[in-house]
């Protein structure tokens, strides 16, 4: 088979015309992640820049950044795609809570300028016992806050769709699409897909009808080209469930359809899709990752054979 090409956004390269990848443990230093995402023969990669369970963490050492900047060129993973942590709650209407976020989000923007990181993934937050309406005010202002704190940075913050549980934000694109009106330069905040969570949400995208109507909303009011990422996940929950529990590719509700949907769609040509799937072995003893690598890497390259 032929390699498809196509061209990233904001960049000059040649790339696949499907850019996989996942999300890698940076235990034992930030860099193994890369080597990790090379091992899989993948074209990107998705990590944390510090522990996810705590607010801080000490500064990058200048040695981990330096071989993680090496390995990075040397490797042609791209884009870089980290993960903010899960603590934080750019919606939370606690002062000390919401002031605590953003200054951990700037933290780890801080740390991805660093590592030349092109992309941090966050979710929107979650309103607790406030009106919707401020909590979606507070998520743009942190974003807001957050670049005005890192002028010049060449990362870019990308809010992520979640499945709709509790009180968070962003389980519909209309939701997305207010909290971008009130940042300052909503330009410069894209968006992050997930399959598990748009699916858990509502959003049934196993069949070709509805998954278009979905990109046809997605258009309407964030923009197609505010999308920047992927995240590929098969779903424990059923459609509409707002369970966000994520399965291998291919075994949960979602099942290949969904995905043959996402990876036969031209306009995500060339942009980072990152499994979050569980990690370990399959009963044949063989790594998880790899082998949900391998099943994307065969329904695309069928998709691209149909067209």
């Amino acid at each position: 088979m032929s390699m498809v090409k196509d061209t990233l956004p904001n960049s000059g390269n040649k790339r696949p015309l499907r850019c996989f990848g996942a999300h890698m443990s940076i235990a034992g230093g930030v860099h193994n992640a890369l080597r990790d995402a090379q091992r899989l023969c993948c074209q990107t990669v998705q990590v944390f820049v510090k522990n996810q369970r705590q607010w801080t963490a000490p500064p990058l050492a200048p040695d981990d950044v330096a071989q993680w900047r090496t390995l990075a060129e040397r490797s042609g993973l791209a884009p870089l795609v980290a993960h903010a942590t899960y603590l934080i709650n750019l919606a939370s209407p606690d002062r000390t809570l919401w002031r605590k976020s953003v200054d951990a989000f700037v933290d780890e923007l801080r740390r991805c300028a660093q590592l030349g990181i092109d992309y941090l993934v966050v979710h929107p937050g979650a309103a607790m016992d406030a009106p919707r309406i401020d909590a979606v005010r507070r998520v743009a202002r942190a974003l807001t806050d957050a670049r005005e704190q890192l002028a010049g940075a060449a990362v870019m913050p990308l809010l992520e769709t979640t499945a709709g549980q509790g009180t968070t934000l962003g389980s519909t694109f209309e939701e997305l699409a207010e909290i971008l009106e009130h940042v300052d330069d909503p330009e410069q905040v894209g968006i992050c897909m997930d399959t598990c969570h748009v699916f858990a949400a509502g959003y049934d995208i196993r069949d070709a009808g509805q998954y278009a109507a979905m990109v046809e909303s997605i258009d309407r009011t964030v923009g197609v080209s505010r999308v920047r990422c992927w995240h590929l996940n098969d779903s424990k929950g059923a459609c509409g469930s707002r369970l966000d529990r994520h399965e291998h590719i291919g075994h949960g509700q979602i099942g290949t359809a969904g995905f043959r949907n996402v990876l036969g769609d031209p306009r995500f040509a060339g942009l980072p899709m990152i499994l979050e799937t569980p990690k370990g072995e399959n009963a044949n003893g063989r790594e998880w990752d790899r082998v949900n690598l391998q099943r994307l890497r065969t329904i695309a390259t069928r998709v691209q054979r149909q067209d």
